[in-house]
């Protein structure tokens, strides 16, 4: 094409142009081979043209593809709804379909909001979320995002949503170790409350191991125990965004269920359609739901394309194909090897500072200095020049955020598609390991070590 008028992340980047995918390996116009070491935006959970789903998808098209939610219910629709209740614990039943993550956290905050409404609780319109979060880029889901770096050219039309630390155990706010701290950053959630007042907070909302903004952190053993335990004292509802980690990418179906806990409402997406649709859902409890079937019988929100049958019957056959193949439980052992594997790169390149996370999320973030931690400053763009050196050696990664302020650090996640072989992964290892060789020689080159 002489001209491109599509709008591209960044306008002046030259792409290379995909031709097709197989499993964890895509493909350009010219035979070119990548390894999607990140499923893209930690969406291609069980990897490209699987034939199962593709086929799935055909004969949807063949029937119909398009319905109007208040017109019509639809087969595919009510199958997804009943499925994910199935694989949902406890009384996670109701499931409002959407397009995209952004609108499922959305959607979560506005039934949140409705479940107080219905409530005789008119007050109780805020949610609070923590610093170095991400939770969408619709003005609602970016409100509750703590992404310092996303929220900078829209504040004025935002809420100031975020108010708590993250746990962020490599970076600790308090100076602390996780055996000394006390838990002192989930407990900061108790004294947000009572300066905002719980009779004006209707949700609080946390990604079980933070995603975009923070590369895979990942909280101690009893965090999430903790936050339960406050917002259900203070009659506040607690809202897990699991757009990322959903739909076994950590190794269960769901994150939350490691840290043995079950939220009010949950955010789906991402790996709920595996990057062959777009879905996205907001699961809801029994609990949330009984004062609106009680009352209105109508939650307020909504979008054309909510439920519609092709992406529904889509996303059902993408979780039939996780559990007809018993993909999940493997995740783990993978995300073990992986680690294995990245711990002995970090012996040898120092300016791989931690690496954390669950399953198959990983983050790695990088360091200009080992021992104090320092970040590299912001004008060497490392996270940037390393995802382009790793491009140039056929591996896709994703960027991320790290630092406590949310902009000075660099990091990366890797988040390969669940179906992943140990062979990939050892094809993945050495991709990885040549593009940290050539930052390193780029780096001594620069005179940006320490």
């Amino acid at each position: 094409m002489k001209n491109s008028y599509l709008i591209k992340p960044l306008l002046s980047e030259h792409y290379p142009t995909v031709q097709y995918g197989k499993g964890v390996y895509l493909y350009d116009v010219n035979g070119k081979s990548y390894l999607d070491a990140s499923s893209g935006a930690v969406t291609a959970n069980i990897g490209h043209g699987v034939v199962e789903v593709i086929e799935a998808m055909k004969k949807q098209a063949n029937d119909v593809s398009f319905v109007y939610r208040s017109q019509f219910t639809n087969v595919p629709a009510e199958s997804l709804a009943q499925k994910v209740a199935e694989l949902a614990p406890d009384d996670l039943n109701w499931s409002f379909f959407v397009n995209s993550g952004s609108e499922a956290t959305e959607t979560a905050m506005k039934i949140a909001i409705q479940h107080w409404q219905e409530k005789g609780m008119n007050k109780k319109t805020k949610v609070l979320s923590r610093w170095v979060s991400y939770h969408g880029i619709t003005l609602g889901a970016l409100s509750m995002s703590g992404h310092s770096s996303r929220r900078e050219r829209l504040i004025p039309l935002l809420h100031d949503f975020p108010t708590i630390h993250p746990p962020y155990c490599y970076r600790c706010p308090y100076n602390k170790t996780v055996e000394s701290c006390g838990y002192a950053c989930a407990h900061e959630l108790e004294m947000a409350i009572k300066r905002i007042g719980a009779d004006q907070i209707a949700a609080f909302i946390a990604e079980p191991i933070i995603g975009a903004a923070g590369g895979a952190i990942t909280p101690p053993p009893y965090y999430y125990k903790i936050i339960q335990e406050i917002c259900e004292r203070h009659n506040i509802l607690f809202i897990a965004d699991e757009v990322m980690t959903g739909f076994g990418r950590t190794g269960t179906w769901f994150a939350f269920e490691q840290w043995n806990i079950v939220p009010d409402i949950v955010a789906l997406g991402k790996g709920m359609g595996a990057g062959y649709t777009a879905i996205a859902a907001t699961l809801v409890s029994d609990r949330v739901m009984d004062p609106i079937l009680k009352g209105s019988k109508l939650v307020m929100s909504g979008h054309t394309l909510s439920a519609n049958p092709q992406s529904c019957a889509t996303s059902l056959a993408v979780l039939n194909y996780l559990e007809q193949n018993n993909i999940i439980p493997t995740v783990f052992r993978k995300g073990q090897l992986l680690l294995s594997a990245l711990q002995k790169l970090q012996s040898q390149y120092s300016f791989i500072g931690d690496i954390r996370g669950r399953g198959l999320l990983i983050g790695v973030e990088f360091v200009q200095d080992r021992q104090t931690k320092e970040p590299f400053p912001r004008k060497t763009a490392f996270t940037q020049m390393f995802i382009k050196k790793a491009l140039t050696n056929g591996l896709l990664l994703y960027p991320a955020g790290s630092g406590l302020d949310g902009i000075h650090g660099d990091a990366i996640i890797l988040s390969p598609p669940l179906t992943i072989t140990e062979q990939e992964i050892n094809d993945l290892i050495n991709r990885l390991s040549r593009t940290c060789k050539e930052m390193k020689l780029e780096l001594d080159k620069r005179g940006n070590m320490t």
